[in-house]
């Protein structure tokens, strides 16, 4: 038998030991059972009554951090996903993800450290125009989404990452990415770059800043996302 953290036996403010362990078995069934990370709001609508949902799921990522499996938090959700040193044992080619271009890979790390973006801002940064198939394949891939809308002329549309973006590189939030230091060290980075030379952080949520708008039903309809009130499918 796997001996469990000492912590484990320590129960919430309102649940005795038997009903907190009862709580963990549910929360760690409930985020088993999903191939998606499951928010803690759900989770917690599931726990008795006085669980507190934010212990319990930290307590049993602690719990599973030296597993093959790891609890991973993404955002406010949680999910199991294979430790990252096992993850060549699990891989096959059948499940590797598309490659995506250059340029692809460019406008997403674009988007992912200067979110909320527009298109016009990502070409001033890249210096080359960029094409809608681009931001087509990073839309479908789930890993970029439409934000809100620019409060300038012509309310240009915002770019930002999405949960599964973070899920995927297995980030807890947009603060994990990678600085300045770290991309140096991966060699991402030219070891010739400006002495004043700064990789901007996002915010971090998925607020609205200061200069945005929020998509409304009528955005939606002048992005071709949705079929026009009143227009009846043939």
């Amino acid at each position: 038998m796997i001996d469990e953290p000492d912590d484990r036996d320590q129960p919430s403010v309102g649940l005795d030991a038997r009903r907190e362990l009862e709580a963990e078995r549910i929360a760690e069934a409930l985020v088993f059972a999903s191939a998606q990370p499951v928010s803690e709001s759900y989770i917690a609508a599931r726990l008795p009554k006085g669980a507190d949902v934010g212990r319990i799921m930290h307590r049993l990522k602690t719990f599973y951090a030296a597993r093959g499996v790891n609890l991973l938090q993404v955002a406010d959700h949680w999910a199991f996903r294979t430790s990252a040193d096992l993850s060549f044992v699990v891989q096959t080619e059948e499940n590797e993800a598309r490659k995506l271009s250059r340029a692809a890979l460019e406008v997403l790390a674009i988007i992912a450290y200067h979110q909320p973006v527009t298109r016009a801002e990502i070409e001033d940064i890249r210096g080359v125009q960029t094409s809608k198939g681009t931001l087509d394949v990073l839309m479908e891939s789930g890993w970029v989404r439409f934000r809100g809308r620019r409060r300038t002329p012509g309310r240009p549309v915002t770019y930002g990452t999405t949960r599964d973006f973070l899920d995927h590189f297995g980030l807890e939030e947009l603060r994990d990415l990678p600085g300045l230091e770290e991309l140096k060290g991966a060699g991402l980075l030219s070891g010739r770059i400006p002495a004043n030379f700064q990789i901007p952080m996002p915010l971090g949520d998925d607020e609205l800043s200061a200069d945005e708008d929020p998509i409304t039903q009528l955005d939606l309809e002048e992005l071709g996302l949705l079929t026009p009130r009143g227009e009846e499918a043939e």
